[in-house]
């Protein structure tokens, strides 16, 4: 099978600042495929069960390609009448979906925008689906990458989160993933649930199947999800402290395998960091196709400074299929964001990465601040070679609290930076 990895990918380290900046240049696409077999416990996102009224799935998947007809790049900047260098099929479980109905999406992303032939293109599946059939149907159709929704490799884990397949079923995805030719495979990982004794153990469990990539995120109780209410009427709630030291231990784990940190809860190997969301944490300009799907373009004039839209889906179905099939935009509404809201956008979203990210003017304005100055102190910010960076990712959010609250005079101030190469 002929590579399809690309330049922009061979170039540099996951963690290299060289990789984290050029994928500010990278256009992508996102589709949302919403079906679940079941809602798990713990799942805000906008999907749909049977129970829920999922309807047929061609009739969804017309939807979506009817939306990519009617779209054209949504943009009036230049310089995206070119072919995608990314596509990231997400949900909801895009792997409810026949292999079929999979290519159809991928074909027609192809017809409407173009698809690089180095480009990366990911598909999001749950364990119990996955067949070898179906792998090596997807990786006739294009796909290049696979993540599973592992999430743990303890079965009372499991059963608490609300997942169907066991960790032999992980294991065995994993195997079929890399005999079909997918040429990265992820494993997300969810650790901090109350039940979770052995999280050591998964990581390693995880770590022995030899994934590409791997994304490790806290259990988080969303407002209004099943395990919102069962806390509210007295369940165990996920204790903060036993995810900081899970979140570190997967951390030491996964850097003593090889694996490189390169955001905040994602780790990859050399050439496999994902090119979807480092073009999202770069501010890249990417298209959203679906249900709730949200997507980022820029507007305004050649030589001007670019003015960053973005627009969402409605998040219900019916309404989403009855837009698209009258011919309407399913759009649910935008905004803008320009300026000072734009540069701080810039820094909350590039601070997530281990490279970090170019001062430029609310960088030196953090750094002048009482609370960057803090941070500084703190060790937890640094800031070499005109750039910042968390050394404490784990304080990452303490990190954006502080960019969010510099107020819209700092723009105008432009401090110099106070802190130098040698105080790292």
């Amino acid at each position: 099978m002929p590579s399809r990895v690309s330049e922009p990918r061979r170039a540099a380290l996951p963690d290299s600042p060289a990789l984290a900046d050029g994928a500010a240049e990278w256009w992508s696409a996102y589709v949302h495929v919403p079906f679940c077999a079941r809602r798990c416990p713990y799942c805000d996102f906008a999907v749909v069960t049977p129970e829920e009224g999922a309807g047929p799935a061609t009739r969804y998947v017309d939807a979506v390609v009817a939306e990519m007809a009617q779209t054209p790049t949504r943009s009036d900047r230049p310089g995206l009448r070119r072919p995608l260098d990314a596509v990231y099929v997400g949900g909801g479980t895009p792997s409810r979906l026949p292999a079929t109905e999979l290519h159809r999406l991928v074909d027609a992303l192809r017809g409407s925008f173009g698809v690089a032939d180095s480009a990366e293109i990911t598909l999001e599946a749950n364990p119990e689906d996955w067949t070898p059939s179906m792998a090596e149907a997807l990786v006739g159709a294009g796909f290049t990458r696979v993540s599973f929704g592992a999430q743990s490799f303890e079965p009372t884990v499991l059963s608490y989160l609300g997942r169907a397949h066991t960790p032999e079923e992980a294991a065995a995805a994993v195997a079929v993933a890399r005999h079909a030719g997918f040429e990265s495979i992820s494993l997300d990982l969810i650790y901090g649930s109350p039940p979770d004794t052995d999280w050591r153990d998964t990581v390693r469990r995880a770590i022995e199947l030899q994934p590409d990539h791997v994304s490790t995120y806290a259990l988080t109780v969303e407002g209004g999800t099943e395990l919102f209410r069962s806390i509210a009427a007295g369940a165990l709630a996920p204790d903060p402290d036993r995810q900081a030291d899970a979140y570190e231990l997967a951390g030491d784990e996964l850097g003593a395998a090889g694996y490189v940190r390169y955001e905040v809860s994602n780790y990859a190997k050399p050439d496999h960091a994902v090119r979807y969301t480092m073009a999202v944490w770069a501010q890249a300009q990417y298209l959203a196709f679906g249900l709730g799907a949200h997507d980022h373009l820029l507007a305004g004039p050649p030589g001007a400074e670019p003015v960053g839209v973005r627009r969402r889906n409605v998040r219900r179905l019916e309404a989403y299929l009855e837009a698209v099939e009258a011919g309407r935009s399913p759009e649910a509404g935008r905004e803008r964001i320009a300026g000072w809201q734009r540069e701080l956008e810039r820094l909350f979203l590039g601070i997530r990465r281990a490279a970090g990210v170019a001062a430029g003017v609310g960088g030196t304005a953090l750094l002048a601040s009482p609370q960057g100055r803090r941070l500084v102190e703190a060790g937890v910010l640094v800031a070499a070679d005109d750039r910042l960076r968390v050394l404490r990712p784990l304080l990452t959010d303490a990190v954006s609290r502080a960019i969010l609250d510099l107020p819209p005079s700092a723009a105008s101030s432009r401090p110099e930076l106070s802190v130098s190469p040698g105080d790292c």
